[in-house]
């Protein structure tokens, strides 16, 4: 693994428009940066990313698998008793899943460590799977890059293949908040991809879903909404208005209930009991729990419920080196042992490791000057070679 200083196109700002990339630079600072990217080997992507991915992926399930039925689990990660049946509903009626994302640390040399699981909300899809391919293309064309060079990337044919199962013949519905730049992106190119695989579709805001009054969500046009996307976190929709009718109503939705479990913090120490010294995964304990104290003086402190990298803290030898403001912890906290981010001459790196329909098939690095990767830290793209 290796970062590599490169020119940029002269033209990317004007493709990442057409392309419908609006989000490339956000509050004046670039999002998107291409000055340099990050070039793997094969057997790299191969044996340390896509493998372990996988495995990890499979664990997680069999956690779920344990959680859905056990309530001692579902106290652990405060996910509201009301909800528990609809949890436990999705799983068994085996309810899928479109995609997911694995944040991991790796440094070219050591096993990748899970970080965390995205698995209910994921963002940054869309330059994943689109704008990075578009970059490899025109650098090999422009000689920014070796010609022999590939990605690890087949997320976008992958999506279009998942939509075919997952959806049938139902109209889709795609809710967000579309008055924000990244969600609006993100859900426009899920419900292209949506569109690819034969499906026709709705995009809604999130506040704009009503209920009718037998009981079933519905959009503007009070068409019942049977099949949707949702680009909100279980754990904001259990706390919304509405919440009590989503037992009732019989929306399918993706991401599933069960996805809840997952998109959790406390799913770290969780997986850490069940398979503990795993190659991939780091030391974590509830905050509560007396083990937690094996952890010595230096952690990272994360909410159970958590966005962005906010209120997320970096503890070493009882000091809190960084930590990011913002209106998560109330559920409690985790804390996990404190694995650095590989330093690229003053850059931190994280890696994005995608699933779509549980396959691993794609790579995305996101980068900061700051150890703990925010909703600021610039997207760099990747190259295998």
């Amino acid at each position: 693994m290796q970062r590599i200083v490169c020119p940029e196109r002269d033209d990317w700002r004007a493709t990442a428009e057409s392309s419908g990339f609006d989000f490339h630079t956000i509050d004046g600072e670039r999002y998107w940066d291409e000055r340099a990217y990050y070039a793997f080997t094969l057997e790299a992507i191969e044996r340390q990313i896509e493998g372990p991915t996988g495995e990890i992926d499979a664990m997680c399930l069999e956690l779920v698998g344990h959680a859905v039925d056990d309530e001692t689990y579902l106290r652990r990660l405060k996910i509201p008793e009301t909800f528990w049946p609809l949890i436990s509903a999705s799983w068994y009626n085996d309810e899928a899943s479109l995609y997911g994302r694995l944040d991991l640390s790796f440094d070219g040399r050591n096993p990748a460590k899970l970080l965390e699981y995205n698995a209910d909300t994921p963002t940054s899809i869309f330059e994943a799977a689109v704008f990075q391919w578009t970059w490899l293309e025109q650098a090999i064309q422009r000689n920014i890059i070796p010609g022999r060079a590939d990605q690890f990337n087949s997320i976008h044919e992958r999506l279009i293949e998942a939509w075919k199962k997952l959806g049938g013949t139902h109209h889709l519905h795609l809710a967000g908040m579309t008055e924000n730049t990244e969600d609006a992106g993100t859900l426009a190119y899920l419900e292209d991809t949506a569109t690819q695989a034969g499906l026709s579709t709705t995009l809604i805001d999130i506040e704009d879903i009503g209920l009718s009054e037998d009981g079933r969500f519905v959009d503007l046009d009070n068409r019942a909404i049977e099949f949707a996307f949702k680009l909100y976190p279980w754990e904001w929709m259990f706390h919304d208005v509405f919440g009590a009718q989503l037992a009732k109503a019989p929306t399918r939705w993706v991401e599933p209930p069960w996805k809840a479990i997952l998109s959790n913090k406390g799913v770290l120490p969780l997986l850490w009991e069940m398979f503990p010294n795993h190659p991939n995964l780091l030391p974590a304990y509830f905050e509560d729990d007396p083990n937690a104290a094996r952890l010595g003086k230096s952690f990272v402190r994360k909410p159970l419920y958590s966005r962005e990298g906010a209120n997320v803290a970096l503890v070493s030898a009882g000091t809190t080196l960084s930590e990011q403001e913002g209106p998560y912890g109330a559920e409690g906290f985790i804390r996990q042992a404190f694995a650095p981010l590989p330093d690229f001459s003053g850059q931190y790196a994280v890696l994005g490791s995608w699933l779509v329909d549980h396959t691993p098939c794609g790579l995305s690095i996101r980068e900061d000057e700051n150890p703990i990767t925010g909703n600021t830290s610039r997207f760099l793209p990747h190259a295998i070679l």
